[in-house]
């Protein structure tokens, strides 16, 4: 009789263990499915969030050449007024010149 309820008992608890096992190896592999679909998440964001970087940055250089452009005409057009003023005042040296030299030989 105490051999009989020793085996029970003792089938009675190996078969709860591998079902216990089963049950363990299951939520494992479930847990392992989450990380993974997790991690992919994480590399697409990722991988967005880079795309995201390098389209401000190409829009930001876009803009500095546009802002160096718009310098560079600035310079440009200053540097002809310049131009234009200097030839102004030679004319106007000149003439001045001109009548002193007149006034003079009169």
């Amino acid at each position: 009789m105490k051999k009989l309820a020793l085996s029970s008992i003792l089938v009675l608890a190996l078969s709860i263990s591998f079902i216990s096992c089963r049950e363990t190896a299951e939520k494992a592999k479930d847990a392992a499915s989450q990380a993974e679909e997790a991690m992919e998440e994480t590399g697409n964001d990722l991988k967005e969030a880079g795309e995201d970087a390098m389209d401000a940055a190409k829009e930001a250089g876009e803009d500095l050449k546009e802002a160096g452009e718009k310098a560079m005409d600035s310079a440009k057009e200053a540097g002809e007024d310049v131009m234009d003023k200097a030839k102004e005042i030679g004319e106007d040296v000149k003439d001045a010149t001109q009548e002193a030299a007149d006034k003079v030989s009169q």
